[in-house]
């Protein structure tokens, strides 16, 4: 089996309390980290992986990114996923082509540019390119921004259903996994009964939210956390680098 068969067998949930968990690591050493503590699979995510290289979220240049997916990837012997935000303005062949250098086995994009919702039409339509030029090599998941962006971001209910018309186009493209980013908990459910297919939550890290079997029994299909683990590393070594002085 490659290994983004395996990624995909990943996905196939045994039962609604058991999603997938995928840590994301933002350089070479916390993806050894959290192989080494049993996780079968990683997702990169690109706000943490701009702060490790000095850059702000959103504004990592490609050649960058590539570079530390493929660093990553190096570094370990389960799949990856790579966080590639909005594609870099590469054309679906060349960022397939890129991607896949890298070792990464699937990717997430996003469809909203400059703070604002892309056309999802259009954007479906990229999203097949994408799939055609990937073939059965990527993992695709496509994110879904209707929570974060107006006009839906106000309005949660409004925001499910503008995502569940998205994610059809999405599928209907290509699509392995949608990922409604910023999804509050209590519209899962509306979700998992609009979506066919996968579904990714962002999980907390922090132990004030649902863990990840609840927000599988919710409807999540995968959990990953954005920027979140890489941001409770940098306070910690913040703890560490203030009692150096003491």
């Amino acid at each position: 089996m490659t290994k983004v068969e395996a990624f995909r067998a990943l996905h196939r949930r045994k039962a609604p309390g058991d999603p997938l968990v995928l840590p994301g690591p933002w350089d070479a050493a916390s993806a050894r980290v959290f192989v080494e503590a049993g996780f079968p699979a990683l997702a990169t995510p690109s706000a943490g992986v701009a702060a490790s290289l000095g850059y702000e979220d959103g504004q990592t240049p490609a050649d960058e990114m590539f570079a530390a997916v493929a660093r990553i990837v190096r570094a370990v012997d389960v799949p990856v996923s790579a966080d590639i935000e909005g594609g870099y303005g590469i054309a679906p062949k060349e960022l397939v082509e890129r991607l896949l250098a890298t070792g990464a086995v699937g990717c997430n994009l996003e469809d909203s540019e400059d703070g604002a919702l892309k056309d999802p039409r259009a954007h479906a339509d990229w999203l097949a390119e994408v799939r055609h030029a990937a073939a059965d090599r990527l993992f695709v998941n496509a994110r879904i921004d209707t929570f974060i962006r107006p006009p839906g971001a106000a309005d949660p209910k409004q925001a499910a259903e503008r995502a569940i018309e998205r994610a059809a186009l999405y599928v209907a493209a290509g699509a392995d996994c949608v990922y409604p980013i910023g999804a509050p908990t209590d519209v899962l459910p509306l979700l998992r009964s609009g979506i066919q297919g996968p579904i990714n939550v962002h999980g907390t890290v922090t132990g004030d939210g649902p863990s990840p079997t609840e927000l599988g029994e919710l409807g999540a299909t995968r959990i990953t956390f954005g920027p979140g683990l890489q941001r409770r590393a940098a306070e910690a070594l913040r703890e560490i680098a203030a009692g150096l002085t003491k």
